[in-house]
Order: C-alpha cells, then structure tokens, then sequence
C-alpha cells in the first residue's frame, strides 16, 4: 500500500488564545467504562441517550449513503468521513480524511464489526491508519489494514499486542448496548487483535496526502500516545479524546494530569484560526470555542477547591458546564507502568 508523504514541520504559527466560551454538558456519564467487569453507569442513562440518536449535531450533517446498520457515516467537512459506532456506549467515532492522492483513517473504532469496508465504500485512495491514542475503542480495526503510523513509544508498541477479553468484556456486556448486539459477534470472546506499525511519526510532521496537509500534534495526558490532527487549511481539528463534546475521562492508570494540562493548554492557543473541533466520542462535529473553557475547568478541578462526586472507584466533577470523571490516584499524580500499554479500561487495583 502506498504510504503517505510526510514531511518534518520546521516551525509552526503561534496563535493568541480565544475568549472562553461557557457550555453545558452534552449528556451525563453516558460511557459505559468500568470497574473490571462492572459497568460503571446506570443502564438507563445510556438508553436515555439512545433514544435521542442521532445526536443533533450529527443529524445537521449530511448522512453518506457509506453508512450501514452499525455504522452511521456523516460527511462532516469536503473530504472528512466521520463513521460513528452509535449503538453502543462508548458512541465512538473514527475519522476519514481523503486527500486527492491518500487518506487517513484516523481510529479504527471497537472492532466489534469491520470497519474496512465501510472505507471502501467511501474511497478507493490508498488508505493509512493513525490512532489518536491506542485505547482498545480507537484501534479496534487496526489489524485489518497494513499501513499504519503511530507514535514511536514502549506504551504504544505494548498496545499493538491488542486487548484480551478479560480487559475489555467490562465495555460489551449486554446492557453497553441500545439495540441487540451485531448478529454473529459473540461478546463472550470479545477481543482486541494485535496489530503492527508499518512507520512512526512525531509531533510536528506534515501528512501530504494531496491538496490535503495534516499537521500532527502529539498532546498526551489522556494516554501517553495521545494525538491530534490539525488541518489548518480547512480550520479543522481531530482531538481524539483530549476533547469531544461530552465528560472527559482522565481516570486511567496511563493518565497524566501534569501532560493533559500542557495539552489542552496547546490546543486552545491554536482554536482561534479553527472552524471546527472533531473529537473521538459522540457528536461528530462541534464548532470551536470549547477547548479555552476546558483548560479553564480543568484548572479549577486541579485546585482541589471543588468537591467531586464519587461514583463507584471514579470521582466526577461538574465545573462551568464541563464534566470529567477521574480517580484519585490520577489526581495524586500517580501514574502505572506505560511500558505495558493501557487498553483504557484497565483499574487501579
């Protein structure tokens, strides 16, 4: 497969920071992550959300004929593809971005269904795949492609061996769906499959992908491997899961608060020339102006000055219209062992 141009980004524009912006909450703890085996929500809360689909955000795009009975496929920009696992709790979103020579898929979604040939419904361009992190619901597909970039670290070579069932069953239990599983998925074996890098990349490359230039933006915090896209031309920005328009999770043991803080720090300095803020879970396409209020929130949430709301092992905040779920040894600033990879639902026990 023919692989993406990519080039070293010498210097980058420096950008002022935007007025704040005050949100409120898109919908409460609807991810169903858990305490090993334990989903951590009430059922009804994510049958709620369901009842709502699509999400008004993602019913104002235009639905692409690509889209099947498990993958919702919106057009969200000229040439973006954002697919949409809808039905089930995490609602996570891969990202098709097709230039006039390639494309980037950025995530691969859960793996519960293949994602590939819903890409080959949509392009015949040669087609990599980059992660915005290696948690086991973006890189679900990866094995089913063979040019792959990522981040060149221990944490992201350990993922690439892929999840087993006993670390992501607590994410397919029956009540993480809003309609009956995919016919023919058996969730009792449900696993991630290992995967390998075809290349590496570091903050700053340029992916040359014809008429199309993507700026990778390594922001970790969320994960270690953690990364963003910045189509300047076009004012779009891929956050993955450093910010998408729901509660942010911060409570994993591969979590740092001291990098997510330099990150979400990085990217509001640059939301001031962006339309668009894409990120990795739920509503496909918002317009900028909510990462300043994030970097805000989050300052607050450090200052120990607002209580959160202990929900099983996890502590939820709700500040200025923000929500994130964390646990406190991530707010003590512990960290686990990144050379062994983090499937994202991992504990602390």
């Amino acid at each position: 497969m023919e692989e993406v141009t990519r080039l070293n980004a010498n210097s980058r524009k420096s950008l002022l920071v935007p007025a704040a912006v005050t949100v409120t909450a898109y919908f409460a703890l609807v991810g169903c992550q858990a305490e090993q085996g334990t989903p951590q929500q009430e059922t009804a809360s994510f049958a709620a959300a369901c009842e709502g689909l699509p999400r008004k955000e993602n019913a104002a795009l235009p639905l692409s004929a690509a889209s099947d009975d498990w993958f919702q496929v919106y057009e969200t920009s000229e040439g973006v593809f954002s697919i949409i696992e809808p039905y089930q709790s995490q609602e996570s979103i891969s990202h098709l971005i097709v230039g006039d020579d390639r494309a980037i898929l950025f995530d691969t979604g859960l793996g519960l269904l293949p994602i590939r040939p819903v890409v080959e419904r949509i392009t015949d361009r040669p087609v990599t795949v980059l992660n915005s992190h290696t948690h086991f619901d973006h890189v679900g597909g990866n094995a089913e492609f063979s040019s792959i970039l990522a981040i060149d670290s221990d944490y992201t070579r350990a993922s690439m061996a892929g999840f087993s069932h006993r670390r992501i069953a607590a994410d397919f239990a029956p009540d993480a769906f809003c309609m009956p599983p995919p016919s023919g998925v058996d969730l009792d074996v449900i696993h991630t499959r290992p995967w390998k890098a075809s290349g590496y990349v570091e903050d700053g490359e340029i992916l040359e992908l014809g008429g199309r230039r993507l700026e990778i933006l390594h922001v970790p915090g969320h994960a270690p491997d953690a990364t963003a896209l910045l189509d300047a031309a076009n004012g779009l920005l891929f956050t993955g899961d450093t910010f998408y328009a729901a509660e942010l999770w911060l409570v994993a043991p591969e979590t740092n608060l001291d990098e997510y803080d330099r990150s979400i720090t990085r990217l509001a300095s640059i939301e001031k020339d962006v339309k668009y803020l894409l990120g990795a879970h739920a509503s496909a396409r918002v317009d900028a102006g909510f990462l300043t209020g994030v970097r805000g929130a989050f300052h607050k949430l450090r200052s120990g000055d607002f209580p959160g709301t202990q929900v099983g092992g996890r502590l939820v905040f709700a500040i200025d219209g923000f929500e994130f779920v964390t646990a406190q040894p991530v707010l003590d600033g512990k960290q686990g062992d990144i050379t062994k990879g983090g499937s994202g639902l991992d504990s602390w026990d």
